[in-house]
């Protein structure tokens, strides 16, 4: 073993000293550093990024709250509200703030009433946005519930209490079909509109609150509010201020609007009435109606299904989305296309046997009348005597037919500002192409000569070129807002209109047709029992129209067949005659004959424009409820129309002919001529309609 060496167990001082010199100078090189680094950390906090910083507090001190501006108001004419706002309350959840959303509306149902339909709706909507958005689980809190929330506030992070403005429409279901309604603001409505939308509660869904709805709801503003640390607001120190949305006047009368409605009874149906001067709705009506206030937050399930499962429709918009054969009313164009054409003059003479023949055919298209005797152009529209227009349409031929029935507005949009409103139809051989692979027969030339065959004509149409009629020739669009403004404080400025088109200008031919109509009421026409204690003078045309045709030769009397068998009636006028201030469409459904059920209508919807007279309870025996499988569909369906007209089987070598001939004796106004024969003697009933709780409409 090795001896120890003592020498080699010294500690080197010197070498020790060095090496903890070496590692002080790094130790404080570390120090040194991390010092220099934290206060050029603190430097750019402080310095560098101060205003950065500072506009970050800042924004948590003042957060903005958008603020909604109120939906503009609705009135009529007269400046009466149809469609206002009241003060409400709605509960709004911001779901990436609140936390779980099953535990969060379990606590809030402990003091406010949540319905499965609020949860419901409020999952669906919370699932499709995104979480920092606020989403609407309540609307309309009640100020109980109002009041246990403020106190318990602070419990719920990310829940608001929201006030907002919710929409009521005073007047209900009586002007449903003209305003429409809103509804709660959806996922649509923002894809449709872009982001801002979703910040409204509600957009428009029918209606005038459709069709103006970017007018009605404003342009949003901002407001800059203090808080504190548990973000409540404190005050408000800026505002970038809402722009209220605009105020919206209707051509609507509120007195006729309701004097329409009270005019069809318990009835069914539709009806227009237009200023002939501007082309401006007076009134417009379409039942059975709806409470429009029932969608205004989301209406509930068994309210909805009551209305859908009405086969009356009551959601159904009979006089934009409806149609039908205008029966009679017809021929009073058809008439003015006849002389304008120059195939006839006011005077020419044709002697009506009662059957009209295509010549090389053995069957003939029956006038109810059974022969009109020598008819010139006035009696022909006052007596309504189908010979006249059978001869007329074929004479005229089928192309000329359209073109002059264009001319009218038939087959086009009357121009009124809702939304959908259907076409209509013309009859015509391209329109059979398209939807037939039948070819084109003059038979179906000859009925559509008395407003039969494939003819589909709204009342908005009906009620348009009556107007032109009554005002010498000018062919308005129809309009519903006259006016508007925004602001309360703001006049009032006028909806700029569009140009009229002239339907004829030769005015003679206009005053033979004008005279046919007055003499339709005045004369021996088919609506004499209109001028019954009158000091005024109207003008018009009865129509009907069948829903089955007639076999063999005998008469059908409407009032035998079954309820949702019975004929369509139908009424066009205007009054006074001289100076007309009213022009009318009138459609009553399984109404029977238009000269004993839309005349007096019409008579009662010019008395209350003319006379301020409102119309009398009308005594109407009560209809058995058609079972639902035996209910036709509503008034005037298109396919309805079309359907019937391809009914019959083909018997000849026209096989419209049979069509034409079956449908032309219960056709046309030579049945109205025996409905006004039957009121003359007393004998004649009104035909009643289906019993359908209108609410306030009674």
């Amino acid at each position: 073993m090795m001896a120890h060496d003592p020498a080699r167990t010294l500690r080197n001082a010197a070498g020790e000293a060095r090496a903890f010199r070496v590692r002080a100078l790094l130790g404080f090189g570390i120090v040194v550093a991390s010092l220099s680094g934290l206060a050029g950390w603190y430097f750019k906090l402080q310095v560098v990024d101060h205003a950065d910083y500072a506009k970050r507090s800042e924004a948590n001190r003042i957060k903005p709250r958008p603020v909604v501006p109120g939906r503009g108001l609705i009135y009529d004419r007269r400046g009466r509200i149809l469609a206002d706002n009241v003060p409400a309350y709605r509960l709004d959840v911001t779901p990436e703030e609140a936390g779980d959303p099953k535990q969060l509306v379990a606590a809030l149902s402990r003091i406010i009433a949540l319905t499965p339909e609020d949860i419901a709706t409020f999952e669906s909507t919370r699932k499709a946005t995104r979480s920092f958005r606020a989403t609407t689980l309540k609307l309309r809190i009640s100020d109980e519930e109002a009041a246990r929330f403020a106190v318990d506030r602070w419990r719920y992070p990310g829940v608001e209490l929201v006030p907002y403005l919710n929409r009521r429409y005073p007047h209900g279901d009586l002007l449903a079909h003209v305003i429409g309604y809103v509804g709660r603001t959806d996922e649509g409505d923002i894809a449709r509109s872009g982001p801002q939308q979703g910040l409204f509660p509600h957009s428009g869904r029918t209606g005038i609150e459709r069709y103006y709805d970017e007018t009605l709801r404003g342009r949003v503003g901002y407001e800059q509010v203090e808080t504190n640390v548990e973000g409540r607001a404190l005050g408000r120190v800026g505002m970038v201020p809402a722009v209220s949305g605009a105020d919206l006047r209707l051509s609507v009368d509120l007195d006729l609007q309701r004097a329409m409605a009270m005019a069809f009874g318990e009835m069914h149906g539709s009806a227009v009435a237009v200023d002939p001067a501007t082309g401006e709705v007076l009134g417009m009506v379409s039942l059975p109606s709806y409470d429009p206030n029932l969608f205004v937050n989301g209406i509930s399930t068994a309210d909805y299904r009551r209305l859908m499962d009405d086969p009356a429709r009551p959601l159904f918009n009979r006089n934009v989305l409806g149609g039908g054969p205008p029966g009679s009313t017809i021929k009073p164009f058809v008439a003015l296309a006849g002389v304008d054409s120059g195939l006839r003059t006011p005077e020419s003479r044709i002697f009506s046997t009662g059957e009209f023949f295509i010549p090389g055919q053995r069957r003939g298209y029956r006038d109810a009348s059974r022969g009109g005797g020598w008819v010139d152009l006035r009696d022909s529209i006052s007596r309504s005597i189908n010979y006249y227009y059978y001869k007329l349409a074929y004479d005229m031929g089928i192309a000329r037919f359209d073109q002059y029935m264009a001319r009218y507005g038939f087959g086009q949009p009357t121009g009124i500002d809702l939304l959908g409103e259907t076409s209509g139809i013309v009859p015509s051989p391209e329109w059979k192409a398209a939807n037939s692979r039948e070819p084109w027969y003059v038979g179906e030339t000859v009925i559509a000569g008395i407003g039969q065959g494939y003819w589909v004509a709204s009342a908005l149409q009906l009620a348009r070129g009556t107007a032109a009629i009554a005002n010498g020739g000018d062919l308005h669009l129809l309009r519903l807002v006259a006016q508007r403004r925004i602001g309360y404080d703001q006049p009032w400025t006028t909806v700029a209109g569009t140009a009229s088109t002239r339907i004829s200008d030769n005015l003679t031919h206009l005053r033979a047709v004008q005279e046919g109509m007055e003499a339709t009421i005045h004369g021996r026409g088919t609506a004499t029992a209109m001028a019954r204690g009158v000091d005024y003078r109207m003008a018009g045309k009865t129509g009907t129209a069948q829903k089955i045709s007639r076999r063999g030769s005998g008469s059908t009397d409407p009032r035998s067949l079954p309820y949702h068998l019975r004929h369509q009636a139908l009424f066009v006028g205007y009054a006074p005659a001289d100076r007309p201030t009213i022009a009318v469409a009138v459609v009553v459904e399984h109404g029977g004959y238009g000269g004993t059920t839309a005349a007096p209508i019409a008579r009662r919807i010019f008395d209350a424009w003319l006379l301020g007279t409102m119309p009398e309870p009308i005594p109407v025996p009560g209809a058995p409820r058609v079972p639902e499988a035996e209910e036709a569909p509503g008034l005037f369906a298109a396919v309805v129309s079309v359907a019937s007209s391809r009914n019959a089987v083909a018997t000849s070598a026209d096989p419209s002919a049979a069509r034409a001939t079956e449908g032309a004796s219960v056709n046309g106004d030579a049945s109205d001529a025996v409905g006004v024969a039957a009121e003359r003697t007393g004998t004649g009933t009104r035909t009643p309609g289906n019993t359908v709780d209108r609410g306030g409409l009674r």
